[in-house]
């Protein structure tokens, strides 16, 4: 029975990434992430990310990996119509293609704010409980510090996001130690505890931890 529960399970994720229907403007964005090497979100992460823009209304958004749009066009399709997407990568080539994915949407460029740079760098200079959502979509290796970044950001009851945050399906696995999963592992543990958050896990895409700021 456990091995048919199993099956189901997969057969369920697999459903809701396939029911999602993507912009056309994401879907080219998608294309060109993959022939940079850019590991995108999935298109439910997508449909996620952008109901929970929708919910609250998002005006001021902030987005650590800005890759070549994919994400940020799903958040900017669930914002207020007058809301600011800052986004913010170390590749410029990444960013170009992203204004162009955003040009494609019909986003006019006022609505978007891309920053080149290391985010550790650039968040300090953003200002404090300001933000509505914040968007982790980067590499394992400054994560812890990125979250502390998004803290400060995030105003009362903003949302933070991380992605890949079950890493490649590792996290559940407690044989897998290498480095980056105990990593992202060790993360969502201690979002979990932290009482300043209410925290959840959801298993789309590769994983997508979900912290409401209290």
């Amino acid at each position: 029975m456990a091995g048919a529960e199993r099956a189901d399970k997969a057969q369920s994720w697999a459903y809701t990434e396939e029911l999602v229907v993507e912009s056309e403007a994401a879907t080219t964005a998608r294309e060109r992430a993959a022939e940079f090497g850019i590991e995108a979100i999935s298109p439910a992460t997508g449909a996620l990310l952008r109901a929970l823009a929708a919910t609250a209304a998002a005006k001021h958004v902030v987005e650590i990996g800005t890759g070549t749009g994919v994400s940020g066009v799903w958040l900017l399709e669930g914002m207020a119509g007058d809301g600011v997407l800052t986004t913010i990568d170390i590749e410029v080539e990444y960013q170009r293609e992203a204004r162009t994915a955003f040009a494609a949407a019909g986003v006019a460029t006022s609505r978007t704010r891309t920053i080149a740079g290391r985010a550790l760098e650039v968040l300090p200079r953003l200002a404090d409980g300001s933000y509505d959502l914040v968007l982790l979509d980067t590499e394992v290796g400054d994560l812890s510090d990125l979250v502390v970044q998004a803290k400060r950001l995030l105003r009362s009851g903003g949302t933070l996001a991380i992605t890949r945050a079950l890493w490649f399906d590792r996290v559940a696995d407690p044989a897998r130690r290498d480095a980056d999963t105990v990593a992202v592992r060790e993360l969502v543990r201690a979002l979990h505890q932290d009482e300043d958050f209410f925290v959840s896990l959801v298993p789309t895409g590769g994983g997508l931890l979900l912290a409401v700021l209290r």
